[in-house]
Protein backbone atom coordinates (compact mmCIF):
# COMPACT_ATOMS: atom_id res chain seq x y z
CA UNK A 1 0.00 0.00 0.00
CA UNK A 2 2.89 2.54 -0.80
CA UNK A 3 0.38 4.56 -2.79
CA UNK A 4 -1.35 5.49 -0.13
CA UNK A 5 1.54 5.80 2.34
CA UNK A 6 2.24 8.39 0.00
CA UNK A 7 -1.17 10.06 0.08
CA UNK A 8 -1.65 10.26 3.77
CA UNK A 9 1.82 12.15 3.92
CA UNK A 10 0.46 14.56 1.19
CA UNK A 11 -2.65 14.92 3.59
CA UNK A 12 -0.83 15.48 6.38
CA UNK A 13 1.29 18.16 4.66
CA UNK A 14 -2.01 19.79 2.94
CA UNK A 15 -4.55 19.53 6.11
CA UNK A 16 -6.98 22.22 4.75
CA UNK A 17 -6.93 21.27 1.17
CA UNK A 18 -7.53 17.84 2.21
CA UNK A 19 -10.12 18.41 4.52
CA UNK A 20 -11.86 20.67 1.77
CA UNK A 21 -12.24 17.76 -0.14
CA UNK A 22 -13.34 15.51 1.69
CA UNK A 23 -16.18 17.74 2.82
CA UNK A 24 -16.95 18.22 -1.31
CA UNK A 25 -17.66 14.42 -1.49
CA UNK A 26 -19.75 14.21 1.99
CA UNK A 27 -21.79 17.13 0.36
CA UNK A 28 -22.21 15.47 -2.89
CA UNK A 29 -22.95 11.93 -0.84
CA UNK A 30 -25.24 14.42 1.11
CA UNK A 31 -26.99 15.39 -2.46
CA UNK A 32 -27.20 12.20 -3.93
CA UNK A 33 -29.72 9.12 -3.55
CA UNK A 34 -27.17 7.79 -1.12
CA UNK A 35 -28.70 10.11 1.11
CA UNK A 36 -31.97 8.59 1.59
CA UNK A 37 -34.90 7.84 3.94
CA UNK A 38 -36.57 4.80 4.65
CA UNK A 39 -39.33 3.85 1.98
CA UNK A 40 -42.50 4.66 2.91
CA UNK A 41 -41.60 7.28 5.68
CA UNK A 42 -44.05 10.00 6.64
CA UNK A 43 -40.61 11.61 8.34
CA UNK A 44 -36.86 12.42 6.62
CA UNK A 45 -34.78 9.63 7.51
CA UNK A 46 -30.65 11.10 8.15
CA UNK A 47 -29.49 7.97 6.22
CA UNK A 48 -26.63 8.56 4.55
CA UNK A 49 -23.30 6.59 3.51
CA UNK A 50 -20.28 7.69 5.32
CA UNK A 51 -16.35 7.58 3.98
CA UNK A 52 -13.19 8.16 5.13
CA UNK A 53 -10.45 10.25 3.10
CA UNK A 54 -8.42 7.44 1.24
CA UNK A 55 -9.86 4.85 -0.86
CA UNK A 56 -8.27 1.43 -0.96
CA UNK A 57 -5.61 0.92 -3.99
CA UNK A 58 -4.74 -3.07 -4.41
CA UNK A 59 -2.59 -4.37 -6.65
CA UNK A 60 -2.98 -6.48 -9.71
CA UNK A 61 -1.37 -9.28 -7.88
CA UNK A 62 -4.01 -8.67 -5.04
CA UNK A 63 -6.22 -8.88 -8.26
CA UNK A 64 -5.30 -12.34 -9.17
CA UNK A 65 -5.79 -13.28 -5.23
CA UNK A 66 -9.32 -12.51 -5.33
CA UNK A 67 -10.24 -14.50 -8.51
CA UNK A 68 -8.94 -17.25 -7.45
CA UNK A 69 -10.20 -17.20 -3.80
CA UNK A 70 -13.56 -16.50 -5.93
CA UNK A 71 -13.19 -19.53 -8.23
CA UNK A 72 -12.68 -21.85 -5.42
CA UNK A 73 -15.33 -20.52 -3.34
CA UNK A 74 -17.72 -21.37 -6.75
CA UNK A 75 -16.24 -24.73 -7.24
CA UNK A 76 -17.31 -25.67 -3.60
CA UNK A 77 -20.74 -24.05 -3.23
CA UNK A 78 -21.77 -25.53 -6.87
CA UNK A 79 -20.75 -28.63 -5.66
CA UNK A 80 -22.59 -28.51 -2.27
CA UNK A 81 -25.92 -26.80 -3.27
CA UNK A 82 -26.21 -29.38 -6.37
CA UNK A 83 -25.54 -32.44 -3.41
CA UNK A 84 -27.71 -30.99 -1.40
CA UNK A 85 -30.56 -31.04 -4.15
CA UNK A 86 -29.35 -35.09 -4.81
CA UNK A 87 -28.34 -36.31 -1.06
CA UNK A 88 -30.66 -36.14 1.81
CA UNK A 89 -27.80 -36.84 4.10
CA UNK A 90 -26.56 -33.54 3.08
CA UNK A 91 -29.76 -31.77 3.84
CA UNK A 92 -29.42 -33.31 7.60
CA UNK A 93 -26.28 -31.32 7.99
CA UNK A 94 -27.96 -28.23 7.68
CA UNK A 95 -30.90 -28.28 9.56
CA UNK A 96 -33.32 -26.30 7.28
CA UNK A 97 -37.23 -26.12 8.28
CA UNK A 98 -39.19 -28.48 6.37
CA UNK A 99 -40.89 -25.79 4.16
CA UNK A 100 -37.95 -23.66 3.53
CA UNK A 101 -36.30 -26.97 2.78
CA UNK A 102 -38.62 -27.62 0.14
CA UNK A 103 -38.72 -23.88 -1.45
CA UNK A 104 -35.08 -24.95 -1.72
CA UNK A 105 -34.80 -27.99 -3.70
CA UNK A 106 -37.50 -26.51 -6.21
CA UNK A 107 -35.51 -26.18 -10.09
CA UNK A 108 -34.69 -22.79 -10.35
CA UNK A 109 -34.89 -23.48 -14.14
CA UNK A 110 -31.18 -22.36 -14.82
CA UNK A 111 -27.68 -23.98 -14.35
CA UNK A 112 -26.44 -21.40 -12.44
CA UNK A 113 -26.35 -22.37 -8.44
CA UNK A 114 -25.45 -19.07 -7.02
CA UNK A 115 -26.03 -16.22 -9.53
CA UNK A 116 -25.25 -13.35 -7.29
CA UNK A 117 -22.59 -13.99 -4.37
CA UNK A 118 -20.37 -11.50 -2.07
CA UNK A 119 -17.41 -12.99 0.11
CA UNK A 120 -16.23 -10.88 2.95
CA UNK A 121 -13.14 -11.68 4.06
CA UNK A 122 -10.27 -10.55 6.66
CA UNK A 123 -7.73 -10.04 4.07
CA UNK A 124 -3.96 -9.11 5.19
CA UNK A 125 -2.91 -6.99 2.76
CA UNK A 126 0.92 -7.40 3.38
CA UNK A 127 1.16 -11.26 2.72
CA UNK A 128 -2.19 -11.47 1.05
CA UNK A 129 -3.37 -14.48 3.26
CA UNK A 130 -6.85 -14.33 4.37
CA UNK A 131 -9.85 -15.82 6.64
CA UNK A 132 -13.23 -15.83 5.88
CA UNK A 133 -16.25 -13.96 7.87
CA UNK A 134 -19.28 -14.53 6.00
CA UNK A 135 -20.86 -15.41 2.76
CA UNK A 136 -23.50 -13.08 1.25
CA UNK A 137 -26.30 -14.07 -1.46
CA UNK A 138 -29.83 -13.66 -0.67
CA UNK A 139 -30.13 -9.38 -0.84
CA UNK A 140 -26.44 -8.58 -1.53
CA UNK A 141 -25.79 -4.77 -2.25
CA UNK A 142 -23.90 -1.76 -2.32
CA UNK A 143 -22.94 -2.31 -5.91
CA UNK A 144 -25.16 1.45 -6.48
CA UNK A 145 -23.21 3.09 -3.56
CA UNK A 146 -19.53 1.66 -4.72
CA UNK A 147 -20.30 2.72 -8.35
CA UNK A 148 -21.12 6.25 -7.00
CA UNK A 149 -18.60 6.54 -4.98
CA UNK A 150 -15.90 5.85 -6.97
CA UNK A 151 -17.03 8.76 -9.22
CA UNK A 152 -16.86 11.11 -6.37
CA UNK A 153 -13.45 9.92 -5.50
CA UNK A 154 -11.96 10.71 -8.90
CA UNK A 155 -14.10 13.80 -9.00
CA UNK A 156 -13.33 15.99 -5.57
CA UNK A 157 -10.36 13.82 -3.85
CA UNK A 158 -7.63 16.19 -3.74
CA UNK A 159 -5.05 13.56 -3.33
CA UNK A 160 -6.54 11.70 -6.24
CA UNK A 161 -6.21 14.69 -8.44
CA UNK A 162 -2.44 15.61 -7.26
CA UNK A 163 -1.53 11.84 -7.84
CA UNK A 164 -3.30 11.46 -10.44
CA UNK A 165 -2.33 7.15 -10.14
CA UNK A 166 -3.36 5.00 -12.88
CA UNK A 167 -5.65 2.87 -11.53
CA UNK A 168 -8.70 0.53 -12.70
CA UNK A 169 -12.15 0.74 -11.37
CA UNK A 170 -14.15 -2.30 -11.47
CA UNK A 171 -18.17 -1.49 -12.52
CA UNK A 172 -20.33 -3.38 -10.20
CA UNK A 173 -24.05 -2.34 -11.58
CA UNK A 174 -23.67 -3.04 -15.48
CA UNK A 175 -21.87 -6.17 -15.16
CA UNK A 176 -24.64 -7.26 -12.99
CA UNK A 177 -27.38 -6.58 -15.58
CA UNK A 178 -25.02 -8.89 -17.98
CA UNK A 179 -24.66 -11.24 -15.59
CA UNK A 180 -29.17 -11.91 -14.86
CA UNK A 181 -28.91 -11.83 -18.40
CA UNK A 182 -26.72 -14.53 -18.81
CA UNK A 183 -28.74 -16.52 -16.26
CA UNK A 184 -32.18 -15.33 -17.88
CA UNK A 185 -30.58 -17.18 -21.35
CA UNK A 186 -30.14 -20.68 -19.44
CA UNK A 187 -33.71 -20.74 -19.42
CA UNK A 188 -36.15 -22.43 -21.71
CA UNK A 189 -38.72 -19.47 -21.04
CA UNK A 190 -35.90 -17.74 -22.93
CA UNK A 191 -36.34 -19.66 -26.44
CA UNK A 192 -39.49 -18.05 -26.86
CA UNK A 193 -39.01 -14.42 -25.19
CA UNK A 194 -35.46 -12.97 -25.77
CA UNK A 195 -35.64 -10.53 -23.48
CA UNK A 196 -37.69 -10.52 -20.08
CA UNK A 197 -40.44 -8.83 -17.89
CA UNK A 198 -38.13 -8.29 -14.96
CA UNK A 199 -39.81 -7.02 -11.78
CA UNK A 200 -36.86 -6.17 -9.07
CA UNK A 201 -38.64 -7.20 -5.57
CA UNK A 202 -37.91 -6.46 -1.79
CA UNK A 203 -39.52 -5.56 1.41
CA UNK A 204 -39.20 -1.93 0.45
CA UNK A 205 -39.24 -0.44 4.15
CA UNK A 206 -36.19 -2.77 4.55
CA UNK A 207 -34.64 -2.62 1.21
CA UNK A 208 -31.08 -0.39 0.07
CA UNK A 209 -34.35 1.40 -1.72
CA UNK A 210 -31.96 3.62 -3.87
CA UNK A 211 -29.95 0.64 -5.04
CA UNK A 212 -33.11 -0.82 -6.24
CA UNK A 213 -34.43 2.31 -7.86
CA UNK A 214 -30.81 2.65 -9.65
CA UNK A 215 -30.58 -0.81 -11.22
CA UNK A 216 -34.63 -0.67 -11.93
CA UNK A 217 -33.52 2.38 -14.22
CA UNK A 218 -30.56 0.35 -15.77
CA UNK A 219 -32.79 -2.20 -16.62
CA UNK A 220 -34.74 0.13 -18.88
CA UNK A 221 -31.88 1.86 -20.33
CA UNK A 222 -30.44 -2.03 -21.72
CA UNK A 223 -33.74 -2.58 -23.22
CA UNK A 224 -35.10 -4.43 -20.62
CA UNK A 225 -38.15 -3.53 -19.47
CA UNK A 226 -38.15 -3.59 -15.33
CA UNK A 227 -40.32 -2.22 -12.61
CA UNK A 228 -39.60 -1.80 -8.87
CA UNK A 229 -42.39 -3.09 -6.75
CA UNK A 230 -42.53 -4.47 -2.91
CA UNK A 231 -43.13 -8.49 -3.06
CA UNK A 232 -46.37 -8.17 -0.93
CA UNK A 233 -47.85 -6.35 -3.94
CA UNK A 234 -47.29 -9.60 -6.74
CA UNK A 235 -50.08 -11.24 -7.27
CA UNK A 236 -50.76 -14.58 -9.22
CA UNK A 237 -54.15 -15.75 -11.70
CA UNK A 238 -52.52 -19.19 -12.44
CA UNK A 239 -50.70 -18.55 -15.05
CA UNK A 240 -48.67 -15.19 -14.67
CA UNK A 241 -46.89 -13.11 -11.99
CA UNK A 242 -48.10 -9.62 -11.99
CA UNK A 243 -48.32 -6.82 -10.08
CA UNK A 244 -51.49 -5.75 -8.38
CA UNK A 245 -50.78 -2.43 -8.62
CA UNK A 246 -49.91 -1.87 -11.74
CA UNK A 247 -50.76 -4.47 -13.66
CA UNK A 248 -47.66 -5.15 -15.16
CA UNK A 249 -47.01 -9.24 -16.08
CA UNK A 250 -43.39 -10.51 -14.74
CA UNK A 251 -41.15 -13.04 -16.62
CA UNK A 252 -38.09 -12.77 -14.07
CA UNK A 253 -37.70 -11.43 -10.97
CA UNK A 254 -34.25 -9.85 -9.68
CA UNK A 255 -35.14 -11.13 -6.05
CA UNK A 256 -33.47 -8.40 -3.43
CA UNK A 257 -35.63 -9.95 -0.47
CA UNK A 258 -33.92 -12.08 2.15
CA UNK A 259 -35.06 -15.76 2.70
CA UNK A 260 -35.09 -14.89 6.45
CA UNK A 261 -37.89 -11.99 5.56
CA UNK A 262 -39.50 -14.01 3.00
CA UNK A 263 -40.16 -17.21 5.45
CA UNK A 264 -41.29 -14.44 8.31
CA UNK A 265 -43.87 -13.10 6.22
CA UNK A 266 -44.48 -16.52 4.37
CA UNK A 267 -48.79 -15.61 4.06
CA UNK A 268 -48.13 -12.36 2.77
CA UNK A 269 -46.23 -13.44 0.20
CA UNK A 270 -48.02 -16.47 -1.27
CA UNK A 271 -48.82 -15.59 -4.64
CA UNK A 272 -44.76 -15.04 -5.39
CA UNK A 273 -43.90 -18.35 -3.94
CA UNK A 274 -47.06 -20.20 -5.67
CA UNK A 275 -46.10 -18.52 -9.08
CA UNK A 276 -42.09 -19.73 -8.88
CA UNK A 277 -43.23 -23.11 -7.65
CA UNK A 278 -45.51 -23.16 -10.44
CA UNK A 279 -42.68 -23.04 -12.63
CA UNK A 280 -44.23 -19.63 -14.45
CA UNK A 281 -41.48 -17.01 -13.24
CA UNK A 282 -38.11 -17.17 -13.04
CA UNK A 283 -36.28 -15.92 -9.51
CA UNK A 284 -32.79 -14.95 -9.94
CA UNK A 285 -31.58 -16.33 -7.35
CA UNK A 286 -34.07 -18.97 -6.60
CA UNK A 287 -33.66 -20.29 -2.85
CA UNK A 288 -31.38 -22.73 -3.23
CA UNK A 289 -28.88 -19.79 -2.39
CA UNK A 290 -29.98 -20.15 1.21
CA UNK A 291 -27.27 -22.87 1.22
CA UNK A 292 -24.59 -20.71 1.32
CA UNK A 293 -26.42 -17.92 2.60
CA UNK A 294 -27.03 -19.16 6.30
CA UNK A 295 -25.03 -18.96 9.00
CA UNK A 296 -25.18 -22.97 9.19
CA UNK A 297 -22.09 -22.47 6.16
CA UNK A 298 -19.87 -22.20 8.49
CA UNK A 299 -20.59 -25.36 10.74
CA UNK A 300 -21.09 -27.35 7.28
CA UNK A 301 -18.15 -27.05 5.69
CA UNK A 302 -16.28 -28.36 8.78
CA UNK A 303 -18.59 -31.66 8.65
CA UNK A 304 -17.21 -34.48 7.23
CA UNK A 305 -20.51 -34.98 5.07
CA UNK A 306 -19.67 -31.69 3.52
CA UNK A 307 -15.67 -32.30 3.02
CA UNK A 308 -16.16 -35.74 1.77
CA UNK A 309 -18.21 -33.87 -1.52
CA UNK A 310 -14.08 -31.94 -2.20
CA UNK A 311 -10.93 -32.62 -4.00
CA UNK A 312 -8.32 -32.38 -1.36
CA UNK A 313 -7.04 -29.17 -2.32
CA UNK A 314 -10.69 -27.68 -1.36
CA UNK A 315 -10.25 -29.51 1.92
CA UNK A 316 -6.83 -27.91 2.48
CA UNK A 317 -8.15 -24.03 1.06
CA UNK A 318 -11.13 -24.63 4.00
CA UNK A 319 -8.94 -25.87 6.76
CA UNK A 320 -6.66 -22.87 6.19
CA UNK A 321 -9.07 -20.10 5.59
CA UNK A 322 -12.37 -20.66 7.38
CA UNK A 323 -12.72 -19.61 10.95
CA UNK A 324 -13.50 -22.26 13.78
CA UNK A 325 -17.35 -22.37 14.52
CA UNK A 326 -19.48 -24.27 17.12
CA UNK A 327 -22.82 -24.04 18.32
CA UNK A 328 -23.55 -21.87 21.19
CA UNK A 329 -25.10 -24.38 23.68
CA UNK A 330 -24.19 -24.87 27.93
CA UNK A 331 -21.11 -26.81 27.23
CA UNK A 332 -19.55 -24.01 24.24
CA UNK A 333 -20.54 -20.95 26.62
CA UNK A 334 -18.69 -22.44 29.41
CA UNK A 335 -15.91 -23.12 27.29
CA UNK A 336 -15.30 -19.43 26.18
CA UNK A 337 -16.72 -17.34 29.10
CA UNK A 338 -13.26 -16.94 30.43
CA UNK A 339 -11.75 -15.86 26.82
CA UNK A 340 -13.85 -13.77 25.51
CA UNK A 341 -11.41 -11.80 22.87
CA UNK A 342 -11.30 -14.67 21.01
CA UNK A 343 -15.02 -15.35 20.24
CA UNK A 344 -17.81 -13.94 18.35
CA UNK A 345 -21.25 -14.54 18.78
CA UNK A 346 -24.04 -14.21 15.84
CA UNK A 347 -27.29 -15.73 14.72
CA UNK A 348 -27.59 -18.80 11.94
CA UNK A 349 -29.16 -16.51 9.95
CA UNK A 350 -29.41 -12.66 9.78
CA UNK A 351 -27.84 -10.18 7.71
CA UNK A 352 -25.81 -7.02 8.25
CA UNK A 353 -24.76 -8.09 11.34
CA UNK A 354 -27.63 -7.17 13.34
CA UNK A 355 -27.80 -9.81 16.47
CA UNK A 356 -23.78 -10.12 16.29
CA UNK A 357 -21.23 -9.27 19.22
CA UNK A 358 -17.37 -9.59 19.22
CA UNK A 359 -16.34 -10.36 22.80
CA UNK A 360 -13.09 -7.75 22.17
CA UNK A 361 -16.06 -5.01 21.93
CA UNK A 362 -18.18 -5.66 25.44
CA UNK A 363 -17.24 -5.82 28.75
CA UNK A 364 -17.33 -9.11 31.18
CA UNK A 365 -20.18 -9.09 32.71
CA UNK A 366 -22.26 -8.18 28.90
CA UNK A 367 -20.27 -10.91 27.76
CA UNK A 368 -21.52 -13.51 30.54
CA UNK A 369 -25.22 -11.96 29.94
CA UNK A 370 -24.96 -12.63 26.23
CA UNK A 371 -24.00 -16.08 26.77
CA UNK A 372 -26.39 -16.99 29.36
CA UNK A 373 -28.79 -15.57 26.99
CA UNK A 374 -28.06 -16.37 23.86
CA UNK A 375 -26.98 -20.11 24.72
CA UNK A 376 -29.04 -22.98 23.48
CA UNK A 377 -31.18 -20.48 20.86
CA UNK A 378 -30.44 -20.33 16.93
CA UNK A 379 -26.80 -18.73 17.41
CA UNK A 380 -23.33 -19.85 17.05
CA UNK A 381 -20.19 -19.10 18.52
CA UNK A 382 -16.87 -18.61 15.83
CA UNK A 383 -13.43 -17.87 15.94
CA UNK A 384 -12.80 -13.86 16.44
CA UNK A 385 -10.03 -12.85 13.48
CA UNK A 386 -8.06 -10.00 14.06
CA UNK A 387 -8.39 -7.14 11.55
CA UNK A 388 -6.03 -5.96 9.13
CA UNK A 389 -5.93 -2.43 10.39
CA UNK A 390 -4.72 0.82 8.16
CA UNK A 391 -4.29 4.52 8.81
CA UNK A 392 -7.41 6.89 7.51
CA UNK A 393 -9.05 9.49 8.72
CA UNK A 394 -12.54 10.91 8.79
CA UNK A 395 -12.58 14.76 8.75
CA UNK A 396 -15.89 15.29 10.58
CA UNK A 397 -14.63 13.63 13.70
CA UNK A 398 -10.69 13.96 13.77
CA UNK A 399 -7.34 16.11 12.77
CA UNK A 400 -5.42 12.88 12.43
CA UNK A 401 -5.08 9.86 10.90
CA UNK A 402 -5.99 6.68 13.08
CA UNK A 403 -6.14 3.08 12.25
CA UNK A 404 -9.26 1.08 11.01
CA UNK A 405 -10.46 -2.44 10.94
CA UNK A 406 -10.75 -3.43 7.34
CA UNK A 407 -12.99 -5.74 5.58
CA UNK A 408 -13.09 -6.67 2.06
CA UNK A 409 -16.05 -7.78 0.60
CA UNK A 410 -15.75 -9.53 -3.27
CA UNK A 411 -18.20 -9.58 -5.70
CA UNK A 412 -19.11 -12.99 -7.52
CA UNK A 413 -21.33 -12.56 -10.43
CA UNK A 414 -21.95 -16.12 -11.83
CA UNK A 415 -18.84 -17.74 -10.48
CA UNK A 416 -16.34 -15.26 -11.36
CA UNK A 417 -14.92 -12.33 -9.30
CA UNK A 418 -16.68 -9.17 -10.47
CA UNK A 419 -15.35 -6.36 -7.87
CA UNK A 420 -14.72 -5.48 -4.00
CA UNK A 421 -16.98 -3.61 -1.40
CA UNK A 422 -14.30 -2.22 1.03
CA UNK A 423 -15.73 -1.28 4.41
CA UNK A 424 -13.86 -0.48 7.65
CA UNK A 425 -14.80 0.77 11.22
CA UNK A 426 -13.09 1.71 14.58
CA UNK A 427 -14.65 -1.05 16.42
CA UNK A 428 -13.85 -4.79 16.41
CA UNK A 429 -17.13 -5.36 14.11
CA UNK A 430 -17.33 -3.96 10.66
CA UNK A 431 -21.28 -3.18 9.83
CA UNK A 432 -23.96 -0.11 9.49
CA UNK A 433 -24.55 -0.51 12.92
CA UNK A 434 -20.86 -0.51 14.31
CA UNK A 435 -19.23 2.50 13.20
CA UNK A 436 -19.06 1.49 9.47
CA UNK A 437 -17.19 3.49 6.68
CA UNK A 438 -17.11 2.73 2.88
CA UNK A 439 -14.73 3.50 0.75
CA UNK A 440 -14.30 2.43 -2.99
CA UNK A 441 -11.70 0.07 -4.46
CA UNK A 442 -9.65 0.56 -6.96
CA UNK A 443 -6.82 -1.64 -8.89
CA UNK A 444 -3.92 -0.09 -10.09
CA UNK A 445 -2.24 -0.64 -13.01
CA UNK A 446 1.65 -0.50 -12.28
CA UNK A 447 1.98 -4.31 -12.54
CA UNK A 448 0.65 -6.17 -15.35
CA UNK A 449 -0.84 -9.21 -16.19
CA UNK A 450 1.78 -10.88 -17.21
CA UNK A 451 4.17 -9.83 -14.25
CA UNK A 452 1.85 -10.97 -11.71
CA UNK A 453 1.51 -14.57 -13.86
CA UNK A 454 5.26 -14.82 -13.63
CA UNK A 455 5.69 -14.09 -9.85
Amino acid sequence: MNNLLKWQKYAEMNPEQSRESFMKIREDILNSPLHYSTYGSDEKDDIYTESLYLPKIFTQKDKQNFKEICKTCTSIFDKIVRAYRKYPAIRKVFRFDPALEKMILHEPGYQTPIPMLRVDIFYNEDTGDFKFCEFNTDGTSAMYENDTMAEFFQKENEAFKHFQPEVEYMNLMQPWIESFMEVWKQTKASKDKEVPSVVITDFLEDAYYPELVAFCELFNQNGIPCELEDIRNLDYDGQNLFSSKTGTRYDAIYRRAVTKDVMSNYHDVLPFLIALKDNKVISVGDFQTQIIHSKMINEALQSEAILDLLSEGEREFLKKHLPYTMNLNSKTAAKIVKDKDRWIIKPRDSYAAKGVWAGVDVSTELWKKLLHDFKDTDYIVQEYIPHYLSENIDYTRQDHFIPYHNMTGLYVYNGKFAGVYSRLSDSGIVSTQYNERMIPTFFSKEETDQEVIDE
